[in-house]
């Protein structure tokens, strides 16, 4: 039926579409096989309440906004970089620029000065895309502080719940290389900056079929975006949607039990996120026993985040569904995922299996394979994987000499061939699915004119996956530290939200090993993720 969810059987299966050369070419398709299909479902927008739009429709608006963006003279070798909520303008725009094959730098809407900035001059961007004021806060102002000290001042366009429109007539056509470099994602990594990470359409592509081929969507199914859509996740599930067919209710602000009347409103069967995600559903679940959370949920599934397999249980025992986590990251956005129909302790144990055409490497320290079973780091190679950094220094450093992505991660392959995580040898904290760089945290600390020397650690979190701790020493004669006085500091240095931290130590001295007095952070993780009497908020 053209106006149900199709599955991606209507005129061409989800393994035919995953062979699109664009993502322009997948939307195309998508939307000349279902066109009355609906698409995206905005939670809770307008005067109306929910707003909904078809896949026929997505392609039409997201062609005239490219017609209107083209009429502004947006060209195919311009960057825009767009800083926006999880809205249906927000993927129309994206759309659009895939459209118009330009290169496009999404930021997440909680990224401040210091992200926004570097990425508006590492990018050289031609346009800067923000949604005004929103959440009482004002990115128009903030685009003009942060002018000054760029070398190229951007085009700036505000978009909310109004776009470009133009006339799709006089458009180029499309581009048809999707091995060329138009997506920059940006993640935090041990460096004190965020990374500007190259992707192509085809690696986009390559991630959201691994994922929906892992989930394997139902012909009735109604998928759930509740985390940032600039995120790497959001192509992600977008390609997912795209191919099967179905729909995918936006949530532009998450937040339960809000939220709930909107999942159960549009009966979502697929949700999640990462496992603060996870832990939030079963928080609400607990507040009211024996009555389902979300009768229609079948399958929460995501990433991100460390997963105990403690709350792989509690989740399939209380919420009533089944529970599927993977392994990703900004340079390869679905690397491993759990396969619904796998039994509970690999479900509950392991990231799940690499799809085909992503072939993981166990190493040594001399980067030797190692067997399976034997510890070692992970290194990556297949059509999903990142084109590098725009840095090229750290592009180079990134691969093996066989073209192996040192993801820094540490694990092992069991004999049949799903992957166990054990830690990490790059010093990041994974707080609710995002990368957090502890150095560059540090470094804003080291500045404080009452911390003598700073260490941030991530520490264990059932909500969030890790919570962010600063611990802190303090020069002879300094004033009291409290964490409001310490977030409200590194707020003023532009620090973006999510990265602030939740927990403050003083202590006399950090502890230090005797040869390069390098701190020890695994001991300050051990000394303070004793569980806590009170968590915190947020």
């Amino acid at each position: 039926m053209d106006g149900a969810h199709s599955g991606g059987t209507a005129g061409g299966t989800a393994h035919e579409l995953g062979a699109s050369r664009t993502l322009w070419e997948l939307l195309a398709r998508r939307a000349e096989h279902t066109p009355h299909t609906p698409a995206l479902i905005q939670a809770g927008a307008g005067p109306d309440g929910d707003r909904t739009l078809t896949f026929g429709a997505l392609r039409e608006q997201a062609e005239r906004t490219a017609a209107g963006l083209y009429e502004r003279g947006v060209r195919k070798h311009d960057t825009v970089v767009w800083q926006l909520p999880t809205r249906i303008e927000t993927v129309v725009l994206s759309l659009a620029l895939a459209r118009l094959g330009v290169r496009q730098s999404p930021l997440i809407p909680y990224s401040r000065a210091r992200e926004v900035g570097l990425a508006l001059r590492a990018t050289g961007a031609r346009l800067y895309a923000h949604p005004g004021r929103w959440r009482g806060f004002d990115y128009a102002d903030m685009a003009n502080r942060l002018a000054p000290g760029l070398d190229r001042r951007p085009e700036v366009l505000t978009v909310y719940d109004t776009l470009p429109d133009g006339d799709p007539e006089r458009l180029p056509p499309p581009p048809d290389d999707g091995t060329a470099v138009r997506w920059i994602y940006w993640t935090s990594g041990t460096t004190s900056e965020p990374r500007g990470v190259r992707h192509t359409d085809r690696s986009l592509i390559a991630g959201g079929s691994c994922l929906a081929h892992a989930l394997r969507p139902r012909p009735d199914d109604t998928g759930s975006v509740a985390f940032p859509y600039a995120h790497i996740g959001g192509p992600d599930y977008l390609v997912m949607t795209l191919l099967y067919g179905l729909p995918a209710v936006l949530f532009e602000q998450f937040a339960l039990p809000d939220a709930l009347d909107a999942y159960r409103r549009h009966r979502v069967t697929l949700a999640g996120g990462s496992t603060a995600f996870y832990s939030l559903f079963l928080a609400e679940q607990r507040k009211r026993p024996g009555q389902r959370l979300i009768p229609t949920l079948r399958l929460l599934a995501g990433g991100g985040a460390p997963k105990p397999p403690d709350l792989y249980h509690e989740v399939v025992g209380e919420l009533g569904c089944q529970l599927a986590h993977g392994y990703g990251m900004t340079e390869a956005p679905m690397i491993t995922m759990g396969d619904p129909g796998d039994t509970a302790e690999r479900l509950a144990t392991t990231e799940g299996r690499p799809p085909d055409g992503m072939e993981i490497r166990i190493t040594g320290p001399d980067g030797a394979p190692r067997p399976s079973g034997a510890d070692g780091e992970v290194r990556l190679r297949g059509e999903a994987v990142c084109r590098g950094y725009l840095d090229e220094a750290e592009s180079a450093g990134a691969f093996d000499d066989e073209g192996f992505l040192r993801t820094g991660d540490l694990g092992h392959l069991t004999p049949d061939g799903y992957l166990v995580l054990t830690g990490r040898t790059k010093d990041i904290i994974i707080r609710k699915g995002e990368s957090i760089s502890a150095k560059e945290i540090e470094q804003l600390l080291y500045e404080h004119p009452a911390v003598g020397d700073a260490a941030v650690i991530g520490l264990p979190d059932a909500r969030r996956g890790e919570r962010v701790c600063a611990v802190l020493e303090q020069p002879a004669g300094a004033g009291e530290l409290t964490l409001d006085g310490v977030t409200a500091y590194l707020r003023q240095r532009g620090l973006a939200t999510h990265k602030l931290p939740e927990q403050l130590e003083v202590v006399a001295a950090l502890p230090r090993n005797e040869a390069l007095r390098k701190v020890l952070k695994y001991k300050l993780r051990e000394r303070f993720s004793a569980p806590r009497g009170t968590e915190p908020a947020g």
